[in-house]
């Protein structure tokens, strides 16, 4: 049986046989404010036509009650023609209508309809959630991205809503008391998974970008609860949004495609965002409540421009199958920081890149779980395993050389031959490599190979001798691969030399760029040049490659990162040294020091923010056990030495105070902590707002210092889904077995809870300190695997088991279990759910590796 799942071959033939030529969908959700509402009516009128009349197929529609369906006139029987989320459509005719009346199911896992209601005011919101596949269970569908239609929304709900759909919203025509209809007019041709329907009391500003192709209205929305955070950022969201309209039509060549633009902030929203067209929908978490680092604000304005540049890439030409997932992520992702670094006042983007989007692609790729950018997704089932940081991280660093490789403007011409080639189609990606080859002249089909087709990451390293003058007497760039995966690849690599400056810096004094093929690529031209105090691999950071250092770059690169004025190249410098880490090749130990020493004077944001994230996990993770107690009180006294000397009111301050109350572990920085949290210790500039009080408090929690009734007590001063969520967490966190027994309950067993609440739990369930509490947790771990997928969804399921495998415990005990379930149990579990415990147990044999290195240090 099925089930939800749809492959590959089965969307080929669908699509082979019928062509759509609209869709009418009414749904009602007059009743959504009703207490206890858990169905809304869903209408679809589906006109198809069929290329071999009195041939079969099948609609797809999930966790639906069918009232009534009729196929070109004549009535089906719902109980014998629906079954196993699919509708049996049986002796098409050329032309066919589809009527389906049903009541479908609301979410509360942020898939399909979600509804919520504000604990702020009662107010109640809807939002769609489509892609993958979730289109059908709001409406009856053909469930895949290449029968593309235009859509006809008719949406019944009560009459002081806001109503907002991917086309222009219409003036609400009354049908009852307190009851009205928007008849939205049709859309352009589009694929299921981008239509969107968002409802309910959202508060809404309304804004006009004037371009070079005419007027396009700029809708925003929030919660009511919200809407003075949406007015104070408004000024900032528009201006993204007007730079990046201006930017994307001038380098896609081709004008915005959907008429109005929609931004809407949701509540309990499991994604950053998502690219309806016309109607992105976007974490409210993005409009936030407290005080945050710039890295924030940089992080928001690559959500938005990544969603906008989905409207070409996705939206206007999208993917046939999900093969070519890649085609509208790692490009949107690629595109959103080409246009904030040149568009926007965040014109350092691609540094913070480096310093986290792209660790997070290394981290992927390093694992069993890594796969090619371009997958082979054979079914639904292989897009929730391949939906990941390879398609987004990965793919946009490898976009970046790319670009490198052929040139900005050729690669810009071929991406605007390619949107005027297939608007409002459907493409595979030899369709794209056709484009840019034709536009670039140059032959891609190997370089694809190298890059999209085949996994893993390859590592530089720089080989030399030295003539008595100190000069290179000859040089060399090596490149190996993992073993699992030995593709050596062509790269574009700048090298770049760094001397000391009269005033003491480290500055760039010669730079080149080459191109490395093969194991070994020799550099006559640098023979001769003086050995410089630091040689950087990659500068400029143009490839996606690990880089290594000479022994002379890495005590420069150690003793003097502080001292690099290039924010890029510290960041190149940083992601060695954690890659390094994490490779077992530098001591858990030097790298906390490096940090220690180092993030006070680093400008980038997202180095100042993510970094100490690194080092954390560097303690508990990959630090010798036996030396672990001694390196957390380095930690913990480094970083309120940190706060002492951060400048008041920087993010410096504010990131090494949720640093230093996460590290907290001896009696008196618990002290401290309760007296930054009752105000009787107090950091001038240091704003102790309503999550940083959480924050505080959970670091309290952890330490068993607050208990229940101390955590009521806050949520009961912060009535809103934020601090319910963050209660939660800090209720998680406690060193309690009945705390943890809760947690689990929460984040594994109990399907009702709210998607975002269990994410807040399975984050905080697992803490330093806490080993002799959560060591039952292994076993426990390994006996819900198999039935998580089926009991939570793919989504809540995704998250328990990927962030509560249990790896803090990262012992040769640990290893052992989980090896011997995968050799009794991986064969009968679903894949996606494997694919953590697989995940999880490479990284416990990473962690031992790290701590047997830092062992030895």
């Amino acid at each position: 049986m099925p089930g939800t799942n749809l492959t590959r071959d089965e969307a080929a033939t669908r699509a082979a046989l019928v062509d759509v030529t609209s869709y009418v969908i009414d749904l009602d959700l007059s009743r959504a404010t009703q207490e206890g509402v858990e169905t809304f009516g869903s209408t679809t009128t589906l006109t198809f036509t069929c290329r071999q009349p009195g041939s079969a197929t099948f609609a797809d529609l999930v966790d639906a009650t069918v009232h009534e369906i009729t196929l070109n006139g004549v009535a089906l029987d719902p109980a014998t023609a629906y079954a196993d989320s699919r509708i049996a459509l049986p002796d098409l005719q050329a032309e066919n209508v589809l009527v389906v009346r049903a009541d479908c199911t609301y979410s509360h896992t942020g898939e399909g309809l979600h509804h919520f209601v504000d604990p702020a005011d009662g107010k109640v919101y809807l939002y769609s959630q489509f892609e993958v596949p979730d289109a059908r269970r709001v409406y009856t569908t053909f469930e895949q991205p290449d029968l593309k239609a235009p859509f006809t929304f008719n949406v019944t709900a009560p009459a002081h809503w806001k109503v907002v759909s991917n086309a222009a919203t219409p003036e609400p025509t009354p049908v009852s008391d307190g009851v009205a209809i928007w008849r939205f007019p049709a859309t352009k041709p589009m694929s299921t998974y981008i239509t969107a329907i968002v409802a309910g009391d959202y508060y809404e500003v309304q804004d006009v970008y004037e371009g070079a192709h005419g007027t396009i209205p700029l809708g925003h929305y929030c919660r009511q609860s919200l809407k003075d955070y949406l007015e104070r950022d408004r000024e900032e969201i528009v201006t993204l949004t007007k730079q990046g309209f201006a930017f994307f039509e001038e380098a896609f060549g081709y004008p915005y495609p959907f008429g109005k633009y929609d931004q809407l902030y949701v509540p309990e929203y499991n994604m950053g965002a998502m690219e309806n067209a016309g109607c992105v929908t976007l974490r409210d978490e993005y409009l936030p409540r407290s005080r945050q680092p710039r890295s924030f604000y940089e992080f928001r304005a690559s959500v938005i421009l990544h969603e906008m540049a989905h409207m070409w890439f996705g939206d206007l030409v999208t993917m046939k199958w999900w093969d070519d997932l890649w085609l509208n992520e790692s490009f949107a992702e690629w595109a959103c920081y080409h246009a904030e670094a040149l568009a926007t006042s965040y014109d350092d983007a691609w540094t913070g890149f480096t310093n986290a989007r792209k660790q997070t692609g290394y981290r992927a790729d390093s694992l069993p779980s890594t796969h090619p950018i371009a997958a082979d997704n054979v079914d639904l089932h292989a897009v929730e395993v391949n939906f990941d940081m390879i398609t987004y991280a990965k793919g946009a660093a490898v976009l970046k050389q790319l670009v490198a490789w052929v040139g900005l403007d050729p690669f810009l011409a071929g991406l605007k031959q390619y949107f005027h080639d297939h608007a409002f189609g459907n493409t595979e990606f030899a369709d794209l490599l056709t484009a840019l080859e034709k536009a670039s002249g140059r032959e891609l089909t190997g370089w694809a190979q190298e890059w999209l087709q085949t996994a893993g990451t390859n590592t530089l390293s720089p080989a030399f001798e030295l003539a008595a003058d100190g000069t290179f007497a000859s040089f060399a760039i090596n490149q190996a691969a993992p073993e699992d995966h030995p593709t050596l690849r062509r790269h574009r690599v700048g090298i770049g030399f760094y001397n000391s400056s009269p005033e003491g810096r480290l500055v760039r004094t010669d730079y080149v760029e080459v191109d490395v093929d093969g194991p070994r690529t020799e550099l006559a031209d640098l023979v001769g040049k003086a050995q410089p105090e630091l040689l950087l691999l990659n500068d400029q950071d143009l490839a996606f490659a690990k880089i290594r250092l000479d022994e002379r770059s890495q005590a420069t690169a150690i003793a003097r990162l502080s001292d690099l004025d290039d924010s890029l190249a510290r960041a190149l410098v940083w992601s060695a040294a954690w890659d390094m880490t994490r490779d077992a090749e530098l001591a858990a130990t030097d790298f906390v020091e490096l940090v220690l020493g180092n993030i006070g004077q680093e400008t980038d944001a997202w180095g100042v923010s993510r970094i100490p994230v690194y080092a954390a996990q560097a303690v508990s993770l990959y630090s010798d056990p036996a030396r672990r107690a001694d390196l957390g009180a380095r930690w913990e006294q480094g970083l309120r030495g940190l706060l002492a000397a951060a400048e008041p009111g920087t993010d410096h301050q504010l990131t090494f105070a949720r640093a230093y109350a996460a590290a907290a572990t001896s009696d008196a920085a618990v002290a401290e902590i309760e007296a930054i949290l009752d105000g009787s210790l107090s950091f001038e500039g240091l704003a102790v707002d309503q999550d940083l009080r959480w924050a505080l408090l959970t670091a309290l929690a952890r330490v068993g210092r607050v208990d229940d009734v101390r955590i009521d007590e806050e949520l009961a001063g912060d009535n809103t889904i934020s601090g319910q969520e963050k209660s939660a967490a800090a209720r998680a966190a406690q060193p309690t077995a009945e705390a943890k027994e809760r947690a689990w309950t929460q984040a594994l067993l109990d399907p009702s809870v709210p998607n975002e609440t269990q994410r807040s739990v399975v984050l905080a369930f697992w803490q330093p300190g806490q080993e002799a509490v959560l060591a039952p947790y292994v076993e426990r771990y390994l006996a819900e695997v198999a039935g998580t997928w089926e009991r939570l969804g793919s989504h809540k399921a995704s998250v328990a088991l990927e962030f509560i495998f249990p790896r803090l415990l990262a012992t040769r005990a640990t290893l052992d279990a989980v090896d011997a379930w995968l050799a009794a149990s991986s064969d009968a579990v679903n894949p996606g759910a494997l694919r953590y415990v697989r995940e999880g147990r490479a990284d416990v044999a990473r962690a031992l590796a790290a701590q047997a290195t830092d062992a030895r240090a």
